[in-house]
C-alpha cells in the first residue's frame, strides 16, 4: 500500500531530526513523530510531562517472554517504559505467582519508545509509567507470535451492558491479583471497569485501604490499567492530583455505576469541530531533545534492545 503524504513527511521529519528539528516540526502531529521512531532515545532515563501529554527519556523494554509473563500485540512495538515500570511488572508478576497463586501476567500496552502520543489506542500511557495488564491468566505454555496479535482479552462484562459483571466470568483469585498489584508504594492509580470496583468493594472486608486506588473508569473491562507515580527527583515529571480519601466506594463509585457516564453526548445544532489533536509543539519542550536524540538510530557500537520473539523452548 502506498503510504500517505502525511505519513512520508512524519518519517522525513523523523529522520531529520538527529541534525536539527526543522522548524516545521513543531507544527506536525506529535503522534506522526513518536510513532516513527523504533528505539528509545539513548539519554538517561526520565519521565517527561504528564501522562497524557509527555515522552520518556532511556525507555528500556519489557523482555517479550519472562518466568512469570508474556508480552502481548507485539507488532505495535509499545512494550517500553522507564526503569521502574519494568521493575514494577517484573516484581508483580513474580510476587503474584509465587504469593497467590496467580499463573503468570499477559501484558498489553507500555508505551512507545520514546513514549509521546499513539497513534491509536490510548490517550496517556506517555511517559513510560503505565502499563495494561489483561484480566485472562497467562497460560501454562508460550502463545506464538499469531496468537499475540489474535487472541482478544477477554471481557468481564454480562452482554449489552457497561458495568454488570458476569460473576461466572471472574477468573479465580483476581481480587488477590488486584490487591497485590496496588500494595507496591510506587503505584499511583489502577484504572478497573466500574462494575469491577463495585465488586471488589462488597468482598474486599476490614482491609480497605488499597481500594483507594483501584478507580473506576470507562471500559477496562477486559484488562486493569496501572499507573506508577512520578520518579523522585524528577521535576519534569507531572503528577496527577491526588486520589480522595477513603476507599473510593461511595459517591464517586455510585456515580460511575450511573447511565450518565456512559450517556451519548446531545448532538449539536451543528457538527461540532473534530477534536484538537496534539501537535509537538503542545509537549514538553524537552520532547524535542528526546525525539533529537538519534532520531531512532543507536551510537555506534550500541544496539537498542527492541523487543522481538523468543525461539520457543
Amino acid at each position: 500500500m502506498r503510504k500517505t503524504l502525511p505519513a512520508i513527511a512524519a518519517i522525513g521529519l523523523a529522520m531529520s531530526l538527529a541534525t536539527g528539528l526543522p522548524a516545521a516540526a513543531e507544527g506536525t502531529l506529535a503522534k506522526m513523530l513518536f510513532s516513527k521512531i523504533d528505539g528509545p532515545a539513548p539519554l538517561a532515563a526520565r519521565s517527561i510531562g504528564s501522562y497524557a501529554r509527555g515522552c520518556v527519556a532511556g525507555a528500556i523494554a519489557l523482555p517479550v517472554d519472562g518466568p512469570e509473563w508474556q508480552a502481548m500485540r507485539l507488532s505495535r512495538n509499545r512494550n517500553w517504559g522507564m526503569p521502574q515500570l519494568i521493575a514494577y511488572i517484573e516484581k508483580l508478576a513474580r510476587d503474584a505467582r509465587d504469593k497467590d497463586g496467580w499463573p503468570g501476567l499477559l501484558v498489553g500496552d507500555l508505551g512507545q519508545p520514546r513514549g509521546g502520543p499513539a497513534p491509536s489506542g490510548h490517550v496517556s500511557h506517555q511517559t513510560g509509567l503505565d502499563v495494561d495488564i489483561w484480566l485472562d491468566p497467562m497460560p501454562d505454555r508460550r502463545l506464538s507470535g499469531e496468537e499475540r496479535e489474535k487472541t482478544a482479552a477477554s471481557t468481564l462484562l454480562v452482554k449489552g451492558t457497561n458495568v454488570e459483571i458476569d460473576m461466572k466470568k471472574w477468573p479465580a483469585g483476581y481480587e488477590d491479583l488486584l490487591k497485590r498489584a496496588a500494595s507496591y508504594s510506587e503505584v499511583e492509580r489502577i484504572f478497573v471497569n466500574p462494575g469491577i470496583k463495585k465488586v471488589l468493594c462488597q468482598r474486599a472486608g476490614t482491609d480497605r485501604a488499597w481500594l483507594r486506588k483501584i478507580r473506576p473508569w470507562y471500559k477496562h473491562d477486559d484488562h486493569f490499567h496501572v499507573r506508577l507515580k512520578c520518579p523522585a527527583g524528577q521535576a519534569g515529571c507531572k503528577a496527577q492530583e491526588a486520589t480522595a480519601a477513603g476507599d473510593g466506594c461511595g459517591e464517586n463509585l455510585t456515580y460511575w455505576l450511573s447511565p450518565a457516564p456512559f450517556k451519548p453526548a446531545p448532538k449539536p445544532a451543528k457538527p461540532a469541530p473534530p477534536p484538537k489533536e496534539i501537535m509537538l509543539s503542545d509537549l514538553p519542550a524537552a520532547c524535542i531533545e528526546v525525539l533529537r536524540a538519534g532520531a531512532g538510530v543507536a551510537p555506534a557500537g550500541v544496539t537498542p534492545p527492541v523487543p522481538t520473539m523468543r525461539p520457543a523452548n
